[in-house]
């Protein structure tokens, strides 16, 4: 659409010479005759997308106020031939902006109005100072008033009027606000983000509900919550895994939030999120089945701890030295293929190296009395736990031949029973009667001395002793006993002292190396040692490190006090510069709507300031509890009980008193043990 003024009858510019004759009168200027004043007042720049707006407006609607100006003269007094703008100098650069996207034309004809019977300065201060801005509230209702009558959408209104799509629907959203809403904003009762917070949803009846509820004091993400109690959040985990198409194609609705800058939302039917959620987790776990071959699958949301169920791992896939020889080849022909020349073999390359199959796999017996479930991970992924044994389907070790799954093997216990028989048999015929059990002992006690001796002198094989004994007891249940090491790992599970800590980042992380391990150690724990003595140090190390992590405990339990652990693990946590911003964040959930509203206050005042608590101070608690997550999130602030000390070799060089931490009670700076427990 081209630029156009309104149909008026202005008098066209003449000679400059002739201009005086028009003072106060309306001419009809070329685009490229119009200057800037140097008396306008207003010295800042219009913002870019200003003028963009104004642009926007010309090209539909053309020029609307005619710009003010005054004649440009020379040195001695005659005109120059041009105009300075003293009023509308915005409307002159969007008429440019046009003019150099090629809209109109530089001698495009623009109505003004010559006024230098009042000071040019004044003037333009009087233009900018004495107006005032539409209150938005009009501006809502209008917005929406243009879309009622005209029946123009959110991208036509905002190409009219240049603004954004999204812009427009925030509008159009307002000026649909319940009209008592409308009302108390015009007068001052309700701010802004209070009205916007009541515009999450357009239900009227719900939004005076909700204002009779909650009042016009309430803080804005208060509003929201309550407009959306019944909702389930468009970032929830089962939201992300179902995912917004799935659920709109099933009928679902969502209510999207248009003034938030990600455009989250919140999912209107929980039940029909809570049915996709299920049959998506249920279709992959028998997908799984069918193409895996377990003998069962299962579907939950969260994986059913305490159920007792055991476990079989995958074993290495044993290669012909031809297959091994093809799969190395196809690898550095891989290497090799990076070359643009070759980037066309590299499908062709991973097609034949997958032929081959994965390098572990679960054995058929196993297979065959194992299963798998599916779980929602935290982050709204699916997670499959696989090789999960039934009570019911375990077997018991029958002899020391069986593997770390707990299998027996039935004909190597005859084997044996029959060697040892054959055995006691020619003793007995030579005459040769068994030792005493007295005897044995003893002569045994000498031995358990002379190992003990000689385990002491080399650290290097005691170090592996202990990982045998420590991996025997983590992955080959039942096999606890197969090591003359007496040393007990006791493991205490978290799951039920804080639900859903094992899903989180810190349990992902250990279940993940736990899983890399258990599909690197052989199946039989007769073969674990040899396996353990082939490793290099570094990482015997690591399997150490990661069965002694299993066995740590650090929970503060009133009714297992044990001051001295507790006192170590903080010399532990400083030892691993332990960061907990790392895995765990102080939400309303995990911390704040479970203790006081002092605390609540005291986190905000360390996280921010004093004035942000006093802000909140007057909440009511599960008002203050969000209002806190808020204001504390991405300030890494942790409650002391999750702090880590600092170094005190890196700290000796402080005062002593920096080295005590301000935020702890005093009776926790002289004992570890001083913390008070209480209940929620």
């Amino acid at each position: 659409m081209t630029a156009h003024s309104p149909q008026t009858t202005p008098t066209p510019a003449t000679a400059a010479t002739e201009a005086g004759k028009f003072l106060g009168a309306t001419l009809v200027v070329p685009l490229n005759r119009l200057k800037a004043s140097p008396h306008n007042a207003r010295k800042t720049p219009h913002a870019p997308a200003t003028l963009e707006a104004l642009a926007a407006s010309i090209k539909a609607k053309g020029v609307l106020q005619p710009p003010v100006v005054e004649i440009e003269r020379k040195r001695d007094g005659t005109p120059s031939g041009a105009y300075l703008v003293t009023i509308g100098e915005g409307r002159r650069q969007a008429l440019r902006l046009l003019a150099k996207r090629k809209a109109i034309k530089r001698t495009h004809p623009v109505r003004v109005t010559v006024n230098e019977t009042n000071d040019a300065h004044e003037i333009s201060l009087d233009e900018n100072v004495t107006r005032e801005a539409m209150h938005p509230a009009d501006q809502f209702e209008a917005f929406r008033r243009v879309s009622d009558e005209k029946g123009w959408g959110a991208e036509e209104i905002g190409a009219r009027f240049g603004v954004s799509a999204q812009v427009v629907r925030q509008r159009l959203r307002l000026g649909a606000v319940a009209p008592e809403l409308i009302t108390a904003y015009r007068a001052g009762d309700l701010s802004l983000e209070q009205l916007m917070a009541f515009g999450v949803s357009d239900d009227g009846a719900r939004q005076r509900q909700v204002f009779e509820q909650v009042g016009p004091h309430a803080p804005s993400y208060a509003i929201r919550r309550a407009m959306t109690e019944s909702k389930v959040r468009a970032d929830d985990r089962r939201a992300r895994f179902v995912g917004a198409a799935a659920y709109e194609a099933a009928g679902g609705v969502i209510l999207r939030d248009l003034f938030t800058e990600d455009g989250g939302g919140w999912l209107e039917d929980p039940a029909l999120l809570d049915r996709l959620t299920a049959q998506k987790l249920a279709d992959l776990a028998e997908d799984a089945r069918e193409r895996e071959g377990w003998a069962w699958a299962e579907a939950h949301s969260d994986f059913p701890h305490g159920t007792g169920y055991g476990r079989v791992w995958p074993e290495p896939v044993e290669r012909t030295e031809a297959e091994v020889s093809g799969i190395a080849a196809l690898a550095q022909a891989g290497e090799d293929g990076l070359t643009p020349e070759q980037d066309a073999r590299l499908e062709e390359i991973d097609k034949a190296l997958q032929d081959y199959g994965p390098d572990v796999a679960y054995r058929p017996d196993d297979l065959s009395r194992s299963g798998l479930i599916v779980t929602l991970d935290y982050d709204g992924r699916a997670r499959f736990e696989r090789g999960l044994v039934r009570a019911e389907d375990a077997l018991r070790p029958s002899d020391p031949d069986a593997t770390k799954s707990g299998r027996g093997r039935e004909a190597d216990a005859d084997e044996a029973t029959k060697t040892g028989d054959e055995a006691r048999d020619a003793e007995a015929d030579e005459g040769l009667a068994p030792l005493s059990e007295r005897l044995v002992m003893d002569l045994t006690a000498h031995r358990t001395a002379g190992l003990r001796a000689a385990l002491a002198a080399a650290p290097t094989v005691a170090l592996t002793a202990l990982v045998h004994a420590l991996a025997l007891q983590v992955f080959y249940p039942g096999h606890e006993q197969a090591t003359p090491l007496q040393i007990r790992l006791v493991r205490t599970g978290l799951e039920r002292l804080a639900p859903g800590v094992t899903e989180g980042p810190a349990g992902r992380a250990l279940t993940q190396r736990g899983e890399a391990w258990a599909a690197r150690l052989p199946a039989r724990p007769q073969d674990l040692w040899a396996a353990l003595s082939a490793l290099p140090g570094s990482e015997v190390l690591d399997l150490l490190a990661y069965c002694a992590a299993l066995g740590l405990n650090a929970v503060r339990d009133p009714h297992d006090r044990r001051p001295g652990a507790w006192a170590q693990a903080d010399v532990l946590a400083t030892a691993l510069s332990l960061d907990m911003t790392a895995v765990w964040s102080p939400t309303a959930a995990a911390y704040f709507s479970r203790v006081s509203k002092a605390r609540m206050l005291e986190a905000v005042t360390e996280a921010r300031d004093a004035a942000e608590a006093e802000r909140i101070a007057g909440f009511k608690k599960g008002d203050m509890a969000e209002a806190a997550e808020r204001l504390v999130e991405g300030r890494g602030w942790l409650p002391a009980l999750l702090r880590t000390a600092p170094d005190k070799a890196e700290t000796a060089s402080e005062p002593a008193d920096a080295l005590a931490s301000e935020d702890a009670p005093d009776t926790m700076k002289t004992d570890p043990d001083a913390y008070p427990f209480a209940a929620e």
